[in-house]
């Protein structure tokens, strides 16, 4: 998967968590990690554009890293909302778990990656 691919993935699963969010219910716990979840969901795609111009290996690992930690965070949040039951599209939130899951492995491959690059 090219730079573009996987930027143009993230901002699919930005928008995914966008529309989560948008049909959870009006509690408060439903607002409050709705907002959360926007938070830490759209946040990957962002930080990956802005990685994209590191200024040296060292920025770009740490940027990279950031992407997955608000990855991981929104992946705790999406299981509390389905575990609360705040979402009433089951089908859409585990869509976007699943996805969740397989960028947290591309990007914890890509931290590995640059690091063990950064060493040569």
């Amino acid at each position: 998967m090219n730079k573009k691919e996987l930027e143009e993935r993230l901002i699919n699963f930005a928008v995914m968590i966008i529309e989560i969010a948008n049909t959870m219910e009006g509690s408060k716990a439903a607002s409050h990690l709705s907002g959360q979840l926007v938070r830490s969901g759209t946040s990957p795609a962002l930080n990956y554009g802005e990685a994209q111009s590191g200024e040296s290996r060292k920025d770009f690992i740490h940027k990279i890293k950031i992407v997955l930690k608000e990855l991981r965070e929104t992946f705790v949040c999406l299981k509390i909302i389905c575990k609360a039951n705040l979402c009433k599209s089951d089908d859409r939130i585990l869509k976007v778990m699943k996805e969740n899951d397989e960028l947290i492995s591309i990007f914890v491959k890509s931290v590995s990656t640059a690091a063990k690059n950064s060493k040569r």
